[in-house]
């Protein structure tokens, strides 16, 4: 599928999601800019021994493959940072930007740290290491990114998010943040719609990043045997971008617009797999939640195409 001549914007692509997002639209011929934080104020710099990749490589490895990478350093937690981002790719552009991918997030770091922790036992400056870049700089990328999609009466605006937003998971921070989100693509879609642009919340599925491998690689004692048992056969970072590339390609998409959707659901959709032969499992898959939750026996006899329906598990969260 070709995107040559579009203009594309990935925020954190230095490594993980962003950066398997941002190859698979250079991978298709767009133009990528790439943003990540200075390396001396990333936290690659507390995880050197796990040889995390940089956002030049990122951006070299774009190019390789047919796109243009375009390295453009941003510190996504101070705004005027951002606002000058949006200002360059619309100078440089002739005011064209095709599509953005809300993916920038750094609180991984404190997210680990706060392990085990209830939220009064924490600082309370954990909320904003969450939310300042993981939401406030996505509303702020959306508002200055929307402006120029309007003007050209199309876009696609996709905000990486996760089940968080619909259950506990690592901390309350986090999952308000992640629900904000789902829901701030729900509205955004509202208002966008009438000028043709595109808004929708992703959830990738179990994702071995090259951080996840190499702490699992690190992990000689097993503490960590339940999380390893569940990015074992997890989506490498580019089945997202497969996902980003089809949604950007498909020309009926408004049709999708303010849904929260599944990587795995798109593969299904847009028939793809992942870029080493596999199909990633589906969250939810009722066969791959039985294994998770240790009734390997039972879910063995369970299909694999046996699903919760999306309507369930929002009903089966339903604070009303």
């Amino acid at each position: 599928m070709s995107l040559a001549g579009q203009v594309a914007l990935v925020t954190g692509a230095s490594r993980g999601i962003g950066r398997g997002i941002a190859l698979q639209l250079g991978q298709a011929g767009a133009t990528v800019y790439v943003t990540g934080r200075q390396p001396k104020e990333s936290d690659a710099t507390k995880l050197d021994s796990y040889s995390l990749p940089s956002l030049e490589k990122t951006a070299k490895e774009i190019t390789e493959r047919g796109g243009k990478g375009i390295v453009v350093y941003c510190d996504h937690g101070n705004m005027d940072n951002v606002k000058d981002l949006f200002g360059r790719i619309d100078k440089e552009n002739n005011g064209k930007l095709d599509i953005l991918v809300n993916n920038a997030y750094s609180a991984v770091t404190a997210i680990f740290e706060g392990t085990g922790k209830k939220f009064y036992q924490q600082e309370a400056e954990v909320w904003d290491e969450v939310n300042n870049v993981g939401l406030r700089n996505h509303y702020y990328c959306c508002v200055y990114g929307s402006r120029m999609m309007v003007r050209n009466k199309k876009g696609l605006i996709i905000n990486i998010s996760s089940p968080g937003g619909l259950r506990y998971l690592f901390n309350i921070p986090y999952g308000v943040g992640k629900e904000a989100l789902d829901r701030m693509s729900a509205d955004m879609s509202k208002e966008l719609r009438p000028d043709g642009v595109t808004v929708i919340s992703l959830w990738p599925g179990a994702v071995r990043t090259e951080l996840v491998i190499g702490m699992q690689q690190a992990d000689q004692s097993g503490a960590h045997s339940q999380t390893a048992k569940m990015f074992a056969d997890g989506e490498t970072i580019e089945y997202p971008g497969i996902a980003v590339v089809r949604l950007a390609g498909d020309k009926d998409k408004m049709l999708l617009t303010g849904r929260t959707l599944l990587t795995a659901d798109l593969g299904d959709k847009y028939g793809f797999v992942d870029i080493d032969g596999r199909t990633p499992p589906n969250l939810r898959s009722v066969s791959r939640l039985l294994n998770y939750g240790g009734w390997k026996g039972l879910s063995d006899w369970v299909p694999h195409w046996v699903r919760l329906p999306g309507w369930y598990m929002g009903r089966a969260n339903s604070r009303l």
